[in-house]
């Protein structure tokens, strides 16, 4: 009986970012021999290390085995890291100027497994930095068989855990801080890894953080809730363990611990763009201290109107950019600047080689915390003053003609000639609150009111049927409104 095998087709997991696959569908251990073969050769790797690091998900000793023997076959000189969250695969690529890949699927469920990438520096690989071209090699090697291997590089351990939990407290002084209780949620992740060694005292001397865990226990099954922090039903074990121990903050960490998100004493959250706030006034702080004039702070778009002001407000100097680690990386190495957050909880550091990095943004607020008397909740108000909708998605299939109907309704009249920001003057808000808005299309429409009052972006997503609403205004009745507005016109496209 002749059995027909499907063509394994490696668009179906290569996103614009990095890798993201079903493990025995769209991503299998002979895909990923191709991808280690490609990584050498489209990077021009063979006699130079390539970094192989892995989380904690089944599937992921088996794939990061299979990529260490394509690219050995190479020539490339394989250091395998064992398990390592991202942000430690980011710094053995800083530190040891290498090339890598971290085997994960950051807060995927469990089927899920796929691959980070990085040139030496720790400079991303994406789309546009050579991405599609190892995935059409790969696809090469994977249909006609991979070519006759090179001298081997070989394949060798190396650990950076200790260097790397070295280097983020050489980054942050906690020593001197006020004494904090702090709750983690690991989420199962590789933030139960990461924690102890940065915060804790598995391998440094301890700190003045009294540590209450939670799920560290290293399970790529994700047992107790998936590690996707974003999803508020997933921060419901960490709000309540908080208030039970009368912890002063807690921490909650994605799967592979790139990302980190804040609850305050009472159990509430702490919205990312207040973070990155709290965090841009210590960096700007510091790099002015350094003899740094106007720092440049990286936000994308959706972060809250509050961060462009205090950045301004602190000497400062705000660049708005589209959302995607991708693009805030770019332009945090095209503009020197400081540090760069997302409303995603993504946090990006010029010392950390541009890269995101969580942990470091937790200790920068704990920093902020124990430096004072004020409870985390009266810490975060200021970074925090106006009222906003959070993302809201609207499943729609015609996203073009949902967008340009909300467009009729807030910008009728609007001209044609955007300027050198790509704005453009509308005429009128048809009877919403205000005298005029300004309309902007960097990442999907963003409309504002012109006297300052509210504004919303609706960005399509990249890869589902999607409009990604985000909105924000000064008062709660106003921000409730356009959201309303908004909404049931891109849902009258459904």
């Amino acid at each position: 009986m002749l059995v027909v095998v499907d063509r394994l087709n490696l668009t179906d997991s290569f996103k614009a970012y990095d890798v993201r696959g079903v493990v025995g569908s769209t991503l299998t251990a002979a895909a990923v021999e191709a991808v280690g073969a490609a990584f050498v050769d489209v990077l021009g790797l063979a006699g130079r290390p390539v970094l192989v690091g892995r989380d904690m998900r089944p599937s992921s000793p088996g794939f990061a085995d299979a990529f260490a023997r394509g690219a050995a076959s190479r020539g490339g000189e394989v250091r395998l890291l064992g398990l390592v969250s991202t942000d430690e695969l980011y710094f053995a690529c800083g530190t040891l100027e290498a090339a890598g890949v971290v085997f994960t699927a950051s807060h995927n469920p469990a089927e899920y497994n796929g691959m980070k990438m990085a040139k030496p520096g720790a400079v991303p690989v994406s789309a546009d930095t050579g991405l599609f071209e190892i995935r059409d090699l790969a696809q090469q090697y994977l249909d006609e068989g991979l070519p006759q291997p090179v001298a081997s590089g070989g394949i060798a351990e190396t650990d950076v855990l200790a260097d790397y939990s070295a280097y983020l407290r050489s980054l942050v002084d906690l020593s001197s801080i006020r004494p904090l209780k702090v709750v983690v949620d690991a989420g199962n992740g590789m933030g139960g890894m990461t924690t102890p060694a940065v915060l804790g005292d598995a391998i440094l001397p301890a700190l003045p953080l009294e540590i209450v865990p939670l799920y560290f226990e290293l399970d790529g099954t994700f047992p107790n809730h998936p590690a996707n922090p974003l999803e508020p039903e997933n921060l419901r074990d960490l709000q309540a363990a908080v208030v039970e121990h009368g912890a002063d903050i807690g921490l909650a960490f994605d799967g592979d611990a790139d990302r980190c998100f804040v609850i305050d004493e009472r159990g509430e959250p702490v919205t990312p763009s207040a973070i990155t706030a709290m965090v841009a006034r210590r960096e700007i702080a510091r790099a002015r201290a350094g003899g740094e004039e106007a720092p440049v702070v990286i936000h994308n778009l959706i972060t809250s109107r509050a961060v462009p002001e205090l950045i301004e407000r602190e000497g400062g100097r705000a660049v708005e950019t589209r959302v995607g680690h991708s693009f805030i990386k770019a332009v945090m190495a095209a503009e020197g600047a400081v540090f760069g957050g997302e409303h995603s909880a993504h946090y990006y550091f010029r010392d950390f080689f541009n890269a995101d990095t969580g942990m470091l943004a937790g200790l920068h607020v704990l920093a902020a915390l124990g430096g004072q008397d004020r409870p985390l909740s009266q810490l975060a108000e200021e970074f925090d003053p106006y009222f906003a909708s959070g993302e809201i998605n609207s499943r729609v299939e015609d996203k073009d003609a949902a967008a340009r109907a909300v467009l009729a309704q807030f910008a009728d009249g609007w001209e044609s000639d955007a300027d050198q920001r790509g704005t453009v003057r509308a005429a009128g808000l048809n009877g919403l609150v205000g005298t005029g808005t300004s309309v902007g299309t960097m990442d999907g429409l963003t409309v504002s009111a012109e006297d300052g009052s509210w504004w919303f972006n609706l960005r399509p997503s990249n890869t589902e049927p999607f409009l990604r609403y985000n909105g924000e205004a000064t008062e709660r009745g106003t921000m409730e409104a356009v959201r309303d507005t908004v909404l049931e016109i891109v849902r009258s496209h459904a």
